[in-house]
């Protein structure tokens, strides 16, 4: 599965909802993120190895170690911090925090749609959690 590769830095919300939660992992500015339930609902990095960790909240629009807060962005439009390509579906990686074009997913993985690339800077999103896996 490749990856996209998000420089921190650049990921900023252009337009739409945001949210706030507490951290209960290392989180990176720019990755998926998700409530974990037998955490307190702390926020964590996101993956699609289970219906849980895909149930992706927003995406991470600060860097926090555990117990610090997080601003998320909900829906709407945002620089990922990588060139997304206009017309593409990405989700939820395997590899915890991170986002891969929708072509990468594999078989028993469970699909997240984070949002759909507009331009070479900006991915509309509003997550899509399908609670299905790939065949």
């Amino acid at each position: 599965m490749a990856d996209e590769t998000v420089t921190a830095a650049d990921v900023v919300i252009q337009s739409g909802s945001m949210g706030q939660g507490t951290a209960g992992a290392s989180i990176t500015q720019g990755m998926p993120i998700y409530e974990d339930a037998g955490d307190s609902n702390k926020l964590k990095p996101a993956d699609n190895s289970s219906a849980a960790k895909a149930n992706v909240r927003g995406i991470a629009l600060n860097a926090a170690e555990n117990g610090q807060p997080v601003l998320y962005v909900k829906s709407g439009e945002y620089d990922p911090g990588f060139t997304p390509t206009a017309g593409t579906v990405y989700v939820v990686s395997s590899n915890a925090g991170k986002i891969c074009a929708m072509a990468d997913l594999a078989s028993t993985n469970y699909v997240t749609v984070i949002g759909v690339g507009k331009d070479a800077n900006t991915l509309t999103m509003g997550p899509i959690v399908t609670g299905a896996q790939v065949p």
